[in-house]
């Protein structure tokens, strides 16, 4: 899975590399994140709303940061589009506000690139073992120091090689939230690409930390909707409406018991997240967009 080039041909370096940070109400988390990375990589940050205040504070606080008001909340994969065509470089490392790079992260990416004849999509390793950010192309393969092939990461920390991919064509920005990463990587090894993991570069991801704790109950809501409409048409992508349907129907039927379940214990907030999670399928399967804000 360790491709040796004798001309290496695809080296990252600190002057064609830029960071690609979108953000929604991302105050508590933004400056950590931003402290973890290079003071001399250029820096564009996506901010999902008009929070002008955000904006200025980045600015005038960081001399490497833009910040790009989006106006409207457009997405994870929209703001990530967003970022990598205003970048000037031949990379892109997307990120979420709620990840912290270790000091020799991008050291590590630069020398592992050079021995890389080839790649769409690497990324680091998260630094805690039980939440991997990947998805093995081989499930008896075990990870070494070395660099290797796998299906998909997570879209919380993911670098691209803007050059693989033709017309400008990202994220697919369908999809609001959830499994644009695994789309985007299906995408680039359909097209002869490979997407890499990078163990001895880490990462630390906080975890649904982007957003403001205050905003909690706001956001899960959210999330639990667009994880169900996410699924069903991901899946309808590549493997068409039927399967789909079967592949969602234990969720589907699942979503209604615990709504009643939950009606008849007086538990609001669980049936609340469990009618989100039936309507984002319905949705799916009726054909409507992923409208839910």
């Amino acid at each position: 899975n360790f491709s040796i080039s004798i001309h290496y041909t695809m080296s990252i370096s600190g002057q064609n590399l830029s960071v690609v940070i979108v953000t929604l109400r991302s105050e508590k988390v933004i400056d950590q994140c931003i402290n973890s990375i290079n003071k001399n990589l250029p820096i564009i940050v996506v901010e999902n709303s008009n929070n002008f205040k955000f904006k200025n504070y980045l600015e005038n606080n960081y001399k490497n940061v833009q910040c790009i008001l989006s106006k409207d909340n457009l997405g994870t994969g929209a703001g990530y589009n967003i970022g990598i065509k205003f970048s000037k470089t031949d990379y892109v490392y997307v990120m979420n506000p709620d990840i912290i790079l270790e000091v020799n992260t991008l050291d590590e990416i630069f020398i592992a690139s050079k021995k890389l004849s080839d790649f769409s999509i690497l990324s680091p390793i998260c630094s805690d073992k039980n939440f991997p950010n990947y998805g093995l192309l081989n499930k008896n393969y075990q990870e070494k120091n070395l660099p290797f092939k796998v299906r998909y990461v997570d879209g919380f920390s993911m670098l691209l090689n803007k050059k693989k991919f033709k017309n400008n064509d990202y994220f697919d920005e369908k999809f609001f939230m959830y499994w644009e990463n695994n789309d985007i990587c299906v995408r680039a090894i359909n097209d002869g690409g490979s997407v890499f993991i990078i163990p001895k570069a880490k990462i630390n991801h906080l975890g649904a930390k982007a957003v403001d704790p205050k905003f909690f109950k706001e956001v899960e809501l959210s999330r639990n909707w667009h994880w169900m409409w996410s699924t069903f048409n991901y899946h309808r992508k590549y493997k068409g409406f039927l399967i789909s349907l079967l592949i969602v129907l234990p969720k589907l039927i699942s979503a209604i018991i615990k709504i009643l379940i939950y009606y008849l214990i007086f538990d609001d907030e669980k049936k609340k997240i469990y009618y989100q999670r039936l309507s984002g399928l319905i949705n799916a399967i009726m054909g409507k967009s992923s409208w839910y804000r």
